[in-house]
């Protein structure tokens, strides 16, 4: 007699368990918060500025300076603290535009233990040194970034534009 009340039982604590888990998915799978999530706001924020100065000492101070450092972006690839001190710093932001704005919006950060990664989006104006012309880009960011020694460091931007989604077009 005790058998024919198993598996109905057991059915019913089946199901039990998995409305109890549907309810607390979203509670689940949402990231804990970042206890270090103030000092990478603040690394972003410079970071900005470091943009908007072309300010190599202060990006010095924000970057992790290892050669597997890396930023990407529709005009190129720099490996290495150098090589983005020179060919995002100096040459891209120095050399090419007079004056800079970076505005960074909707900013969202994930901590891992001794990584953490930011997503937003941010409004680029700037003035050609060439001609003196204005230029407006919008665009969104990744960047990665990593405590060494006990401090954040940046290790790596991966940015592009904004998303299109006109036919045949973001392949």
């Amino acid at each position: 007699m005790r058998a024919r009340w198993i598996v109905p039982v057991a059915g019913v604590w089946l199901v039990a368990c998995a409305v109890a888990s549907a309810g607390a998915g979203p509670q689940a799978s949402a990231s804990p918060p970042c206890p270090d999530e103030a000092a990478v706001r603040a690394l972003i924020t410079a970071y900005a500025r470091s943009i908007d100065t072309a300010d190599t000492a202060l990006a010095a101070t924000l970057w992790a300076d290892t050669p597997d450092v890396s930023f990407i972006h529709p005009m190129g690839h720099q490996r290495g603290w150098d090589s983005i001190k020179v060919g995002l710093y100096e040459q891209l932001m120095g050399q090419t535009f007079s004056e800079r704005k970076l505005s960074v919006k909707d900013v969202s950060i994930h901590c891992n233990g001794d990584s953490a990664w930011a997503e937003f989006y941010w409004d680029f104006e700037a003035r050609l040194r060439k001609d003196g012309s204005p230029l407006t880009t919008h665009g969104r960011e990744t960047q990665i970034y990593q405590k060494l020694a006990g401090a954040w460091r940046l290790v790596h931007v991966h940015y592009s534009g904004m998303p299109v989604t006109g036919v045949r077009q973001g392949f």
